[in-house]
Order: structure tokens, then C-alpha cells, then sequence
């Protein structure tokens, strides 16, 4: 397919792309706190990142995890500001790459729509999925080109430093003779099942532990709640839209829906490939055969160079003027259909063209956007319904004697959740704000109903409680088991801790490694070669063996640890083996070196954004930081 498509575009599609290219902040601080009255929420270097765009960044997180705005003012206060600071850095990065004119090509932004998996069909990047989605989605292109561009520079950056980190040879030799270091060591462990025969748990120990742990084994403070409750999925599943609606609908947002002028063309591609006379012959004789009557499809599929378009007959989609703006698009859109036109010439080779339709700029078809225009319908009309819903049901509260007088007047159903927690749960995911009303001092001794309670955007509640259970204390008889586990593992942990610091002295005092484990009946396993990623490691043992100290003039390094089974392992680190790089197959050795090259110059870009955030002057408001109305 030609190379040179380009159309501009923005919007929610965006953020995948964005995602593409990664691009990691290291959060600094540093930051001048603002007064009150500030119409936006930072200044970095005197330019702004508004309020609108902050807040829209929050809510996009909030839509994307509902389950954050049910969260505390506090965390939320620390996304808001985790959040903000991504939106600093962003700025930070982009006023540097302003001054400094780093530039990114129309060629550069092309290519990156080109490879966006949404807008392609069976592989192939498509003019009219591409388009749909845009205009479904409602975005401007300007605003969209802009942002891909500005991402691009970003990335642009990152590049360029991390393509400036060296590891000289001998460093790497260094990092190599480590990563593939041979230790040999010996092991004994120590488990619960060799200590379980001397754990011993009586009624006594029992009763006294019960007693001297008092705020242990305490029954949760729990409601036994009813509620009523209205849902936004509820309410779109019963909403019908009529096709006359839809038509309407359609006929008052037609404007919304333009697309321009469109042609569809087929091409045959010849390239020069070094020999322009030849190619120019070869094009004129396609010509010739096409006005003869030969298959314009068929001689395409044979002769045409062009990869993208040639198995389709050398279809090139339905273009617009703006993504075809050489000489080869003058003359399609100058064309008549069935008009047929070459040899052209362009970068590539010579093309020869069919016009097959003309579609005139307007309104798109009403078939090609129904689905959507059905989605929006529906949720606007779910939207007004839902909250029509919650208005009824708020000014029903007024007047409810109770939960089912309540249901009644809104036409819903009363709902019971048994020993609901004050630690929350389900069906409320967690809710703090569930959590609150229910257990808010009026709703809790049942003198009154809950306020209208917004759980999320979607669900709205009012809870009445029938029973308040205030937390207790479990009786012995029916926490026993739990104690005398409680026990067992104390002693258990005791025990395993006391053989392991009996064998440590043992082997301080000169015992050797086995008689030191035959001491306190722990098995040896012989001196093995040990390799820092061998499978099936445990990997406790591993990090306490690759850390500890080598062995000096042969004398082993002895260390304990805990283990992956909750035992104890004992070591003795008899020798260390340096890695030999040479051992290595080249093409590993090579294809390492460029992973370590890239680590170390992902860490130079980290420090560069750094430096720059803290160079910078940045002034936050602490206003719009701290506001936490979650849907405003």
C-alpha cells in the first residue's frame, strides 16, 4: 500500500497508541504550593496544565477502575497528586524539547497511525475503519495529530539518551563474571516436621493464653442491613429505542457525522527499480492491455509491485484528498469514474489508475453508523431514565416510614445482606461510602434510613438497618482449636529457630558441617554447584547464598536463613566459581551486552527527567489538587 496516507486525528483512541510507547516518570518533589484562586492546576515555567485537562486525566482513572472513587479522600488525594506530577513531567519534557527544536516529521506521524491494530482490517491498515472510528469517537483531528506528535518527540528523547550509554568491554566482563557465577554449598535444613514431636500444648497453656491475649479472637462488629437500590445497567437493559427515534436522532446530528469527498481508486504499481526507461515501457504496455479490455484486477494482482494493494486487485481503499497529496492524488480526484489514467509518476514508480466511485462529502450513511448512533441513544436515554429514577427515589425518602414504603414508591425490590462488616465487603465491593452510611450512628441504632448513598456512578442506595451486632469476643470453647494452633506454631518457630543458632555454634566452635547438622538430626545435602536463575531455587536460599561473603583462604562462609517450605536452611559457602564470559555463545554475549547498555540508559533518561523537574519551576495548586468531588 502507498506510504504516504495521512490524515489527522484525536481523541479517546489516542490513549492506546500513547501506550505504545512507554514512557516511565520518576516522581520528584521540589514543588512551590500555591494560593487559592489559581486558574489551573500547575504552572511549569510559566506554562499552564489546566484545570480541565487535570480533572479529565482523574476521571479517565475513576471510569477506567470504579472501584478508586470508593476509596479514602486520602488515597485519593494521592492519586490526584501521583497523577499531577505525571502531567508536570510531561510538560517538564515537552518545554525542553521546544527549545531545543526537536522535530517530528508528517512521515513519522503517518507511520504510527499506520500501525495502530484498530484501524486495521486483515492485517492491512484501513482508510474507512480508520475513519469510522474517528467519527464515531467525535474527535478533532488537529488535536489528535498534535498529541501523537508531541508523544513521538517524547519518545524521540528517550532514544537519544539511552542510545548515548556505553559499558566498556571490561565492565561488561565484570557483569558477566558475576551473572554467571558458580557457588558451591553445602545445605542442612531444619523443618517444622523434625521439631513436631517436642511441641507440646496443654488445656492449661491454653486457658492462660486465651486470657492474656484479650483483644484476640474478636468477633467483627457486623449489620444486618436491607436496601434499596437502582442500577444504570438495570435501567439501559429496559430502555427501546424505535427506528423513527433513531432516524431523528440520525437528521439532528447529521453534522456530527460528515465525512469528505471520497474516492475509490485502483492502481498498478511499477517500480523503477534502478532502470526508469524500462519501468516507463512496462507501464505503458499495462496501460495499453487495460484499454484493450484485459482485467484492470487481474493485471494488478500479476504485474503491480505495490504489497499492500495487489492480492485485492490493486484496490486502494476509499482515500480523501488530505491523505493523497502528490500528483498522484491530483489526478484521482480530478477524475471521472471508470476514468482510467497513467502511466503516473511518482517517488515510487509509475502507477497506472482506475477511478471505480465518487462518494461526495456529507453526512455518512445512516446503515454505516447505526450502531452507534443506537449505543448513544440508548445511554443518553438510560442517562435521563437513571436519573429521573434517582430523583423519584430521593424525593421518596422524604416521606418513607421505612425500606419497604420506599421500594414501593419507586417500584423496586427491598434487598437483605446478613453480618455486613464495618470492614466492608461485598455486595458493595469494598465501598468506604457504604461502609459510612451504614454504620453512621442514626442509620446503625435503626431510628432512620441511610441519605441517598452514590456508591459509584452507576449504583445509588439507601440502607436501613434491622440489626446492629457490636463486636464481641469469642468464647474458649469455640476459638480452642485456633489457640492451640496459635501454640503450636509459636513453638514450632522457637524450636526451629533454637536448633538452627545450635548449629551456627556448633560450627563456631569448630565442628564440621555434618557432625555440627548430625547434632541436631537436620539432613545434609552434599557441596553443590549452585547458579543464580537454576530452576526450581529456592530462591530464599539462593539470595542468602549470592549475597553472602566469600570464602577467604578457604575457610567457608557460614549463614542461616529462612526457607521457601517456613523452615531454616544452614550454609556453608565452601567456594566461589567466576563466570567465564568465553563459555558464552557470542550471539549471547552480544545480545546482553545491548539489554545491559539499554537498562543502564533507561537509568540516564530517568535521571535526565529528574534533573530537569527539579530545575524547573513548578507551582501547584493546592486547591484543585485537593478537591475530591469524584464526578465532578
Amino acid at each position: 500500500m502507498l506510504t504516504k496516507i495521512r490524515e489527522k486525528f484525536t481523541g479517546g483512541i489516542a490513549i492506546a497508541i500513547l501506550i505504545t510507547i512507554g514512557l516511565s516518570f520518576v516522581f520528584v518533589g521540589g514543588s512551590r504550593i500555591g494560593f487559592s484562586g489559581q486558574n489551573y492546576a500547575a504552572k511549569v515555567d510559566g506554562v499552564d496544565i489546566s484545570i480541565g485537562r487535570f480533572e479529565a486525566v482523574y476521571r479517565e482513572q475513576l471510569q477506567g477502575n470504579p472501584q478508586l472513587a470508593t476509596l479514602s479522600p486520602e488515597f485519593r488525594l494521592r492519586l490526584r497528586t501521583n497523577l499531577l506530577e505525571q502531567l508536570i513531567q510531561q510538560l517538564v519534557i515537552d518545554n525542553y524539547l521546544d527549545e531545543a527544536g526537536f522535530r517530528v516529521s508528517d512521515e513519522d506521524v503517518t507511520r504510527l497511525i499506520q500501525r495502530v491494530p484498530e484501524f486495521k482490517v486483515d492485517g492491512k491498515f484501513d482508510i474507512e475503519t480508520y475513519r469510522n472510528l474517528l467519527s464515531l469517537s467525535n474527535y478533532e483531528p488537529a488535536q489528535f495529530e498534535r498529541v501523537q506528535r508531541q508523544t513521538l518527540r517524547r519518545a524521540q528523547l528517550q532514544r537519544a539518551i539511552r542510545e548515548t550509554s556505553i559499558v566498556t568491554p571490561a565492565g561488561y566482563r565484570r557483569f558477566l563474571n558475576l551473572g554467571f557465577e558458580q557457588r558451591i554449598v553445602t545445605t542442612a535444613s531444619i523443618t517444622a516436621e523434625s521439631v513436631a514431636n517436642e511441641v507440646v500444648v496443654t488445656d492449661e497453656m491454653i486457658t492462660a493464653y486465651y486470657d492474656d491475649n484479650p483483644a484476640l479472637y474478636q468477633v467483627p462488629e457486623t449489620a444486618d442491613i436491607e436496601y434499596v437500590e437502582i442500577r444504570r445497567d438495570e435501567v439501559a437493559r429496559s430502555v427501546s429505542v424505535t427506528e423513527q427515534q433513531l432516524q431523528e436522532f440520525y437528521e439532528f446530528n447529521s453534522d456530527r457525522y460528515l465525512q469528505d469527498e471520497q474516492r475509490r481508486a485502483r492502481h498498478i504499481l511499477i517500480l523503477f527499480d534502478n532502470d526508469e526507461p524500462g519501468a516507463a515501457i512496462v507501464a505503458n504496455e499495462m496501460l495499453t492491455r487495460v484499454r484493450a479490455g484485459e482485467s484492470f484486477e487481474e493485471l494488478a494482482r500479476q504485474y503491480s509491485k505495490d504489497g499492500g494493494t495487489a492480492a485485492q486487485g490493486g484496490d486502494l481503499g476509499t482515500l480523501t484528498r488530505t491523505q493523497m497529496p502528490d500528483e498522484l492524488g491530483d489526478e484521482i480526484f480530478s477524475m471521472s469514474t471508470g476514468d482510467i489514467a497513467g502511466p503516473l509518476k511518482s517517488d515510487f514508480g509509475f502507477h497506472i489508475v482506475r477511478l471505480d466511485e465518487i462518494l461526495e462529502f456529507g453526512p455518512m450513511p445512516f446503515e454505516q453508523i447505526r450502531a452507534s448512533l443506537l449505543t448513544e441513544l440508548q445511554d443518553q436515554e438510560a442517562n435521563g431514565l437513571y436519573r429521573d429514577l434517582e430523583r423519584k427515589l430521593s424525593d421518596a425518602l422524604f416521606d418513607a416510614a421505612d425500606i419497604q414504603g420506599l421500594a414501593a414508591a419507586v417500584d423496586g425490590n427491598v434487598n437483605t445482606v446478613s453480618a455486613y462488616s464495618r470492614s466492608g465487603g461485598e455486595p458493595f465491593a469494598d465501598s468506604q461510602v457504604a461502609v459510612d452510611a451504614i454504620f453512621s450512628a442514626d442509620v446503625l441504632s435503626g431510628a432512620q434510613l441511610s441519605e441517598l448513598t452514590e456508591l459509584d456512578a452507576n449504583r445509588t442506595v439507601v440502607f436501613s438497618v434491622t440489626q446492629h451486632n457490636p463486636s464481641a469476643r469469642q468464647s474458649l470453647d469455640d476459638v480452642r482449636e485456633q489457640v492451640s494452633a496459635a501454640l503450636t506454631s509459636s513453638q514450632t518457630e522457637d524450636l526451629m529457630a533454637a536448633k538452627t543458632q545450635q548449629m551456627l555454634d556448633a560450627l563456631a566452635a569448630g565442628d564440621d558441617f555434618a557432625t555440627a547438622a548430625e547434632t541436631i538430626a537436620a539432613p545434609v545435602v552434599a557441596a553443590t554447584v549452585m547458579t543464580r536463575n537454576a530452576e526450581g531455587l529456592d530462591q530464599y536460599v539462593a539470595v542468602a547464598v549470592f549475597t553472602a561473603v566469600k570464602p577467604i583462604q578457604d575457610e567457608a562462609t557460614i549463614g542461616s536463613t529462612r526457607n521457601s517450605t517456613g523452615g531454616y536452611t544452614v550454609f556453608s559457602l565452601d567456594a566461589v566459581i567466576p563466570g567465564r564470559p568465553e563459555a558464552i555463545p557470542l550471539a549471547d554475549r552480544d545480545a546482553g551486552k545491548v539489554q545491559l547498555v539499554d537498562r543502564y540508559g533507561l537509568g540516564d533518561f530517568f535521571a535526565f527527567v529528574q534533573a530537569l523537574r527539579a530545575n524547573a519551576e513548578v507551582i501547584i495548586s493546592d486547591d484543585v489538587l485537593a478537591a475530591q468531588d469524584v464526578f465532578q
